[in-house]
């Protein structure tokens, strides 16, 4: 009987979401798996976010507001929509200290990113503020970064952005206001700015709302020299969901 095995039967795994037995390490019991709208194509290509109907090969299809409004990067993709088993999933990362959750997230994450992965890019996470990391001990999309640079085998630099400005919470606000909560928020560490000159960069985030704290982001990566922005989140809150 190997290691695993002999865990296994003094600690059957659990299900990530509710704590049921389930048969795998990192799985989801049935209902929860039933629950968890894991996003495939079709899908936006800026934001990720689910679209009906079925997509031909090659096709690239945006959602009305990425069509509307394009948001400064070139491609994004998600693993979840925020919602059910997703938004239970994420709000237990980001404020109950799961921290057992990174690997299982980062590894949905790179099998929904493959379409936008590319060999030399930079990946990087949406900083936090400093207050807000002392508060919370950890920024959670870095941890996310971290574990998807080591599935991919790409460059992370968790410190290649700084949020020098705490911002208000964004809930319950439109986009034109969270945007107006977020500008000028994020810039580029001087320290790493010479690593972007003509790099693709690709964002981490937990979760992508109206976009307005990743576009931002973008901008101030692509002021800095990059030469494209993509996005990579754990969840989306869809119009649909």
């Amino acid at each position: 009987m190997g290691i695993r095995s002999a865990l296994h039967i003094v600690f059957p795994p659990r299900c990530l979401a509710c704590g049921e037995a389930v048969g795998t390490d990192h799985g989801l019991c049935g209902t929860c798996w039933r629950d968890a709208q894991f996003v495939s194509n079709p899908c936006c290509d800026r934001c990720g976010t689910p679209l009906p109907g079925e997509a031909e090969p090659d096709q690239t299809l945006l959602c009305d507001d990425c069509h509307s409004d394009p948001p400064p990067w070139q491609r994004g993709r998600t693993a979840l929509v925020y919602k059910d088993t997703g938004r239970r999933l994420v709000l237990a990362l980001k404020h109950a200290d799961r921290l057992d959750l990174v690997t299982p997230m980062a590894r949905w994450m790179v099998r929904a990113g493959q379409p936008i992965l590319a060999p030399e890019m930079i990946v990087a996470p949406v900083p936090i503020h400093r207050l807000r990391l002392l508060k919370r001990r950890y920024n959670q999309s870095a941890l996310l970064a971290q574990v998807i640079g080591r599935e991919t085998g790409l460059r992370v630099e968790p410190e290649l952005l700084i949020r020098h400005r705490a911002t208000p919470p964004q809930d319950g606000h439109d986009k034109a206001l969270r945007l107006e909560n977020v500008a000028g928020s994020i810039t580029v560490n001087p320290r790493k700015q010479a690593l972007l000159q003509d790099k693709m960069v690709l964002l981490i985030d937990d979760v992508m709302t109206s976009g307005a704290t990743l576009r931002v982001t973008a901008e101030a990566a692509l002021a800095a020299g990059a030469i494209s922005v993509s996005v990579l989140t754990l969840a989306r809150v869809a119009k649909s969901a």
